[in-house]
């Protein structure tokens, strides 16, 4: 089996150190998007509120301001 350069490995090393942080980049902004997804539903609407007893009952305060 004929022996490999240094420089020859070397340049593989760098092209898998640089594909692997390529790859773990995409796998984190995938993530993101999935939580910034997730994130979209935790508002809470006019009858949570309500349950929690902070919604307003007369929304005219809020148009005499």
């Amino acid at each position: 089996m004929a022996k490999r350069s240094k420089p020859g490995v070397l340049k593989r090393q760098r092209e898998r150190k640089k594909a692997e942080k390529a790859a773990w980049k995409r796998e984190q902004r995938e993530e993101r998007a999935q939580r910034k997804g997730e994130a979209a539903g935790l508002v809470a609407t006019r009858d949570d509120l309500a349950g929690y007893g902070l919604a307003r009952d007369d929304e005219s305060k809020d148009e005499e301001r």
